[in-house]
Order: C-alpha cells, then structure tokens, then sequence
C-alpha cells in the first residue's frame, strides 16, 4: 500500500470477514505512506482483532513491496491482495481450493471495477467491454477454471518463487506479467477461476488514469523486448491507433487522402466507443448522464497506453530491454495449500 488511507478500513474488514478455516499471516509492505494509512492500519487491525506486520518498502513501488513479503510468508500458498480493492469473504478460501484442483503454480479470478464518483464510475463501466482497458473480459462468461498466460494479483505456490524467482524489482509495471511468464517458461501452469472475485477501485481522475495505463504500456513494451515475445496480438492495437492518428495528422495538411482517412478513422472510433460506452450503461444500470464520462474514458486508456508503448520502444532503443531471468525446470514439490496462507 501507499497512501491508501481512503481504502484501509474496507481492507481490513475484509480480510478479518474471510472464511478460510486454517493459519493466516498477514504481512503489509508500505510505500512510505505519507496519509496516515499506517496508523490507520495498525487501529483498525488492533479493533478487528486482525494481526498483522508492516513492512517497510522504501522503493515505494510494488515489486519490492511483494518481495519483502514474499521473504516473510511462511504459509503453503502466498496470496496478492492489494489496498485498493475489496475481496468477498470466500476469497483466500477459492484461490486455496483453485490450486489444489488445478495442480496450478499460480491461480486468479475475475477483476470487477466499481466506482463511488462519477469518474471512477465512468472508468468502472468502460473496463466492462472488449473495448476497455482490461483484458479479463475474454473470460467473463467461463464457468470452470481455464489456463492462461496471467492473472490479476494471483495466489502462488511458494516453489512457483523458488523455481521462477521473485518479481523483477527493475519493474515498475507488468511485473506480474512478466512473473507469469516465468512460470510458465519454468513448467508451471497459470490458471483464472471465475469464482475468485476481486473488486476494483479505478482511477479518480482522467489525468491518474493517463498515467497508470501509459506505464502499462511502457512497460509491456519492456518486458515483451526483454523475453523477445509478443504477449497479445491485442495489445498492439493501441500503439498501433496512436501511430496512425500521429502520421495522418502530419500528413493532413498536405494531402487531402489523409485528412480524409484521418476523418473517417477518428469517425469509426467514436462510434465504437459510443456503442460499447452505451453497452456498459446499459449492462451496469448507470445513468444515462454518465455516458459521456465513459466514452471520454475509451481514449484515455487507448492514448495513454500507445503513447507509453511507442516510450517504451524509445527506451529499449536507447538503453536495452535488459536480460530475462533466469528460470529453472524443476518441478515444485506437492502443497498442501489449504492448510496455511
């Protein structure tokens, strides 16, 4: 966590209302908060009987923060749980039974965005589409547990660490993608299970929203120069739409074909994102009235993320993607996961 003071108590809470029967520790890695979210932490654990230990995360940004925890955990399954989000009571319970079905070094659900105002609302609804930010879409209408290349947060075998590493500390973003894919270049298998629900805070505003999804870009870029490896075809598209609106704008001014493609491109996206927009309205019972917030939504995401790719090829271009991690292929020795978390 850092500067999470708005999200601790319902962290808390929620942890304190699982239903998972046997040994928790809980283990809290701090950016060097500077709203109180420690002392508000530590209160709330203390009222809900919770124990727990912060850790202290100078970097300030995940990777470090997972691997400082990571170090400490002593359980047979080691569980994500970040302070921007909620979790229902039955979450460590379905990541413990998702890994001992599946026979999974690593295991995740449905990700679900829900806002309190009006822009995390837009947000919210704008990732519900194919058309929106987050990929976990493709899966939404799967009733059993299915292999993929990554999931959101994750609950891992402590072996998936031994074998594969820790996370890339060199990362500030995607660091669970590229773990995920050290996974599976070890041997081990990654599973999403639609009965793992998390629930979601987006962004508060379009400029913070802006900026997180041009790291995601950014970063994908890194990572996918580093391992020589293209993740998703998908995952172009934006690049790829930033790309063509910065040549046709150059060329627009001189040649009426590109103030024509440049017109019809900007028109066939705005219709696309006016009908998804209006899906999501629809599909999540919002107010017609935020329609807008949700279609100004769609090229934020997109903008922002093939801007910070197109960064991104600027900066392995200039200085290296940097070396993969070395994996191993020994197999992990069997867990017992439901035991301890």
């Amino acid at each position: 966590m850092r500067d999470e003071a708005a999200h601790i108590e319902g962290l808390v809470r929620d942890l304190a209302a699982q239903d998972f029967s046997s040994e928790v520790e809980v283990f809290v890695a701090d950016g060097r908060s500077t709203d109180d979210s420690v002392e508000l932490l530590r209160r709330a654990a203390r009222e809900a009987g919770l124990t727990l230990e912060v850790i202290d995360n100078p970097a300030g940004t995940v990777s470090p923060g997972l691997n400082a925890c990571i170090r400490r955990a002593t359980g047979d399954l080691i569980v994500r749980m970040d302070c921007h989000s909620s979790y229902p009571p039955d979450y460590l319970r379905r990541n413990a039974e998702a890994i001992e079905e599946t026979g999974a070094w690593c295991v995740g659900g449905q990700f679900l965005a829900f806002g309190r105002t009006r822009v995390e609302r837009a947000v919210a609804a704008a990732t519900d589409s194919s058309f929106g930010g987050i990929g976990w879409t493709r899966y939404s209408d799967t009733e059993e547990p299915v292999e993929i290349d990554t999931v959101p947060y994750g609950a891992f075998l402590p072996d998936a660490f031994r074998v594969a590493g820790l996370f890339d500390e060199s990362l500030v973003r995607n660091q669970d993608d590229e773990f995920t894919l050290r996974i599976r270049l070890a041997g081990g298998r990654v599973f999403f299970d639609p009965r793992i629900r998390i629930q979601y805070t987006p962004r508060g505003s379009y400029t913070s929203l802006f900026h997180q999804y041009r790291e995601y870009g950014f970063w994908k870029t890194v990572v996918s120069a580093r391992y020589r490896r293209l993740f998703s075809a998908r995952s172009l598209v934006p690049v790829a739409f930033v790309g063509s609106l910065a040549a046709l704008g150059v060329l627009a001014p001189f040649q009426a074909q590109a103030r024509w493609l440049l017109g019809a491109e900007l028109a066939a996206y705005g219709c696309a994102a006016a009908a998804f927009g209006t899906a999501a309205v629809r599909r999540r019972k919002e107010p017609w009235s935020l329609l807008p917030a949700v279609v100004a939504a769609y090229p934020t995401f997109h903008v922002a993320y093939g801007v910070g790719m197109l960064q991104g090829v600027l900066r392995v271009v200039r200085q290296g993607a940097g070396r993969p991690h070395a994996v191993g292929r020994v197999p992990p020795e069997p867990a017992k996961p439901s035991s301890t978390a």
